[in-house]
C-alpha cells in the first residue's frame, strides 16, 4: 500500500471510558486490505468467545476499502460485530455517504468497545471524538433523531450520520441502523448492539484529501471503470425502475415467495411490479456517494391530514425488491400503498424490513393454523390487511406480552415455542431474502457466511442452470468460489452490482494503482482465506453445518427446479464444508 496512507489508521474509541486513540494497523491492510477482511481480523482480535452478544465487550467494527474515493461504486461500509439473532457472525453492509465519510475522516476502520451508561451519540470530525448526551434523542423515531442532528451538527455535504430507532433500543434481535436517510446496515442485528451500548448514534465527517502517484494511469482507469459502469444495461434497468424489475420475471418463473411460500406466484404481482411503482408513486432516484448509478428509488406517498381538507403530508420513503417482497407478496399484500404505509413505520421503528416481514408471515400462518390466538397476537393478522400488521408491528418493538417478546428473538425463536418449525423460514436463524429459485438459492442462504442471498448469489447459478442437470457437487463449487471471490470485492467495498466490471484482472490493476502488488493467484488465496477466517469465528461461537435446520415448506413448494430434495442440500452443504475445511482441493 502507499506510504503513510491513512488507510491503515484505526479509530478504536472505548464508551465506558469515554476515551479513543488510534493505532496504525498497516499489517492488517496490506494482508487483508479492508473490508470484511480487515473487520474481520479486528473482531477476532477484539471479540472475546463465547460472550453473550448485549455484552459490552462486543465490538462494532466498521472498515472500508483502498478504492473508497478513488473508483465509482466502491461506496459500501462493512460493519462486524457478533449478532444478536444468530449467535454469531454479525456482518452487514451500507452504502449512502458512509464510506467516504470514514476514509475522508482518515481512517480505514473504527472498533467501538464497551457500553454507555447513559443514552450518548458520538461525533467523529477528523481526529476529534467527542462523545455527547443523547438522552434528548433517546426513545425518539429514528426521523426525529436524524432531523435533530443534522440541525444540530456540521459537515453538511459531507458528513454520515449513523443512527437507530427505538427497536435497536428495545434490543429487538433484527433492529437496524440507518444511515443518512435512505440507507441501512440492515441485518442480523447492528441496530441492537447499538441499543445494547446505549448508543443513539454516530456522526462522522472529514475533509482530508486522497493521494495518487500513478496520476495519468489512474485517469485512464478512472475513465474506462466510469465508462463500463454506464455501458452495463444490468445496471441501466437498476437505474430506471430499480431491483423492483424483479418482481415480475420472478413471479413469472414461479420463485416470487408468497403467503409464507404457500406458493411462488402472487396472481397480484402486477400491483406491486417495479413497473406499477415508478409509474405511480416514483418521487426521486438517489445514488450513494461516488456512483453513477442512482439505484435508490424513493416514493412519494401523499397522506391526507384527518381535519384538514386539501392539505397533504408527503414523505418520501425507499423501496427496493427484497422490500416490496417481504412485506408485499410475503404477506399477500397487492395495495402499493399498504406497502409503502407499513414499510414507513419498520423504518421509523428501525427494524430489518426483511426479518420483519418473514416473522409477520410465519405468526399469520400461525394463527390460522391455530397455533397461537388472539390471546397472544392481541388482534387478527390476516393476509392482505397492512394495518393489523403495522400494529403488530409497533407491538414487537413495544412488547407488551410474551408472545411479542418472542417474536422480537426472531422467527427461529418463535417457531421453537409456540410450533410450526415446518415453516418458520430463518437459514442459520437469519429471516429468508426473496428468492425461491431452486436448490442454488437455498444453498446459499444455508452456507453463506452472513444466510444471505448477497454471498453466492445462489439465485443467479439457479436461473443460469434452469433446464440443465447438475450434481450437488457442482453445485457446491460454483457457490463457493463465488463467495471466496466476492471476500476480494467485499474488502475493496464494491457495490456488488458493478461486480462484473470489476473482475480478477481489473482489481489487480487497481489495486496496482493503490499500491497493493499482488497476482490472480494470490488475490483468489486471500479471497478464500477471509471466507474461512469468517467461518472460523462462527464455529468458535457454536455455528454447526451438521445442525442447519432445512424447513419443510420450501421442499413442499414446487421451484422453476421442481421439487427440492432434501438429501441434495445435505449432500451439498457437505461438500461446502468440506471445500472450507480444506478437504477438498480446488484447480
Amino acid at each position: 500500500m502507499l506510504l503513510n496512507d491513512p488507510l491503515a489508521k484505526v479509530l478504536y474509541i472505548d464508551l465506558s471510558r469515554r476515551s479513543f486513540w488510534i493505532e496504525y494497523r498497516q499489517d492488517l491492510f496490506e494482508k487483508y486490505l479492508g473490508g470484511v477482511g480487515v473487520a474481520s481480523m479486528l473482531l477476532k482480535e477484539e471479540c472475546p468467545e463465547g460472550i453473550d452478544p448485549f455484552d459490552p465487550k462486543n465490538p462494532i467494527i466498521f472498515a472500508v476499502g483502498p478504492l473508497v474515493g478513488l473508483f465509482p461504486m466502491a461506496s459500501k461500509t462493512v460493519a462486524m460485530f457478533k449478532s444478536p439473532l444468530t449467535g454469531n457472525l454479525g456482518e452487514s453492509h451500507a452504502g449512502g455517504r458512509s464510506a467516504a465519510s470514514i476514509r475522508l475522516a482518515g481512517y480505514g476502520a473504527i472498533v467501538i468497545k464497551g457500553a454507555s451508561d447513559i443514552p450518548i451519540y458520538l461525533t467523529i470530525y477528523n481526529d476529534k471524538v467527542r462523545f455527547h448526551d443523547g438522552r434528548a434523542i433517546w426513545g425518539t423515531r429514528s426521523t426525529v433523531a436524524g432531523r435533530a442532528l443534522r440541525e444540530k451538527e456540521p459537515g453538511s455535504g459531507i458528513r454520515c450520520i449513523m443512527r437507530i430507532g427505538v427497536a435497536g433500543e428495545r434490543l429487538v434481535r433484527y433492529a437496524c441502523v440507518i444511515t443518512e436517510t435512505f440507507r441501512h446496515f440492515g441485518r442480523l442485528g447492528l441496530g441492537a448492539v447499538f441499543g445494547s451500548k446505549k448508543l443513539k448514534a454516530i456522526v462522522i465527517a472529514g475533509n482530508n484529501t486522497l493521494q495518487v502517484k500513478k496520476g495519468k494511469i489512474y485517469k485512464e482507469a478512472y475513465k474506462e471503470i466510469f465508462k463500463r459502469i454506464l455501458s452495463l444495461s444490468a445496471l441501466k434497468k437498476y437505474h430506471d425502475l430499480g431491483t423492483p424489475v424483479n418482481i415480475l420475471p420472478l413471479n413469472k418463473i414461479k420463485a416470487l415467495p408468497t403467503r409464507n411460500l404457500k406458493t411462488a406466484f402472487f396472481e397480484e404481482a402486477e400491483k406491486i411490479s417495479g413497473e406499477h411503482f415508478a409509474e405511480n408513486h416514483l418521487g426521486r432516484r438517489l445514488a450513494c456517494t461516488h456512483c453513477p448509478i442512482a439505484c435508490i428509488h424513493l416514493a412519494a406517498l401523499r397522506q391526507p391530514y384527518k381535519d384538514e381538507p386539501y392539505f397533504y403530508k408527503t414523505t418520501f420513503i425507499s423501496y427496493d425488491y427484497e422490500l416490496i417482497y417481504a412485506l408485499g407478496s410475503m404477506l399477500g399484500i397487492s395495495d402499493s400503498v399498504g406497502i409503502l404505509r407499513l414499510l414507513d413505520e419498520i423504518e421509523i421503528l428501525g427494524l430489518d424490513a426483511i426479518s420483519t416481514g418473514v416473522v409477520l408471515a410465519w405468526a399469520t400462518e400461525a394463527f390460522e393454523k391455530g397455533l397461537i390466538t388472539e390471546k397472544e397476537t392481541e388482534l387478527r393478522p390476516k393476509w392482505g390487511d397492512y394495518e393489523s400488521y403495522i400494529n403488530m408491528v409497533r407491538k414487537i418493538v413495544t412488547q407488551p406480552n410474551d408472545f411479542y417478546k418472542t417474536l422480537a428473538l426472531g422467527v427461529d425463536e418463535a417457531a421453537k415455542r409456540y410450533g410450526g418449525e415446518e415453516f418458520a423460514l430463518a437459514f442459520g436463524k437469519n429471516e429468508m431474502p426473496g428468492y425461491h429459485t431452486g436448490p442454488g438459492s437455498y444453498l446459499g442462504f444455508l452456507t453463506g457466511a452472513r444466510h444471505s442471498h448477497l454471498d453466492s448469489a445462489g439465485y443467479s447459478f439457479d436461473q443460469k442452470y434452469l433446464g440443465k442437470e447438475f450434481t450437488s457437487k457442482d453445485l457446491a463449487i460454483a457457490l463457493f468460489k463465488e463467495e471466496s471471490y466476492r471476500q476480494i470485492l467485499c474488502s475493496l467495498v464494491i457495490c456488488l452490482f458493478a461486480r462484473s466490471v470489476y473482475d480478477c484482472q481489473t482489481v489487480l490493476r487497481l489495486l496496482d494503482i493503490a499500491g497493493f502488488t499482488m497476482n490472480e493467484k494470490t488475490l483468489r488465496q486471500l479471497g478464500e482465506e477471509i471466507l474461512k477466517n469468517k467461518y472460523q469465528f462462527k464455529i468458535q461461537e457454536g455455528f454447526s453445518f451438521k445442525n442447519l435446520r432445512i424447513p419443510k415448506r420450501i421442499l413442499e413448494t414446487i421451484s422453476p427446479h421442481g421439487q427440492l430434495k432434501e438429501d441434495f442440500l445435505r449432500e451439498a452443504i457437505n461438500v461446502y464444508q468440506q471445500l472450507l475445511e480444506g478437504k477438498i482441493f480446488l484447480d
